[in-house]
């Protein structure tokens, strides 16, 4: 897995961390499902429902047009998985 799937992983595996326990709401798992598996305009669209910043907006494309383009459907299949992983082990 490259640098930026690890970096990845560990941004999402983060968002599992907060408040100490791993309930994840719903909001963020889409955020996260379209981040990996949507087009940048499904993502920077489904943002738009939470986010008003033109800049949030825009480096969010940004970093979804890097992601989408250093990231392989192997390395997203993989960060996937493990946030399933990790999202079923929290009880």
């Amino acid at each position: 897995m490259s640098l930026a799937g690890a970096l990845g992983l560990l941004g999402a595996a983060l968002l599992l961390t907060t408040g100490g326990n791993c309930d994840i709401c719903p909001a963020v798992r889409k955020d996260v499902s379209k981040f990996l598996d949507g087009s940048k305009r499904e993502y920077v669209g489904y943002l738009q429902n939470y986010v008003n910043d033109p800049a949030v907006l825009a480096n969010a494309a940004t970093l979804k047009t890097c992601v989408d383009e250093k990231l392989t459907e192997e390395d997203k299949a993989l960060v996937g998985s493990a946030l399933v992983s990790l999202w079923g082990s929290c009880s």
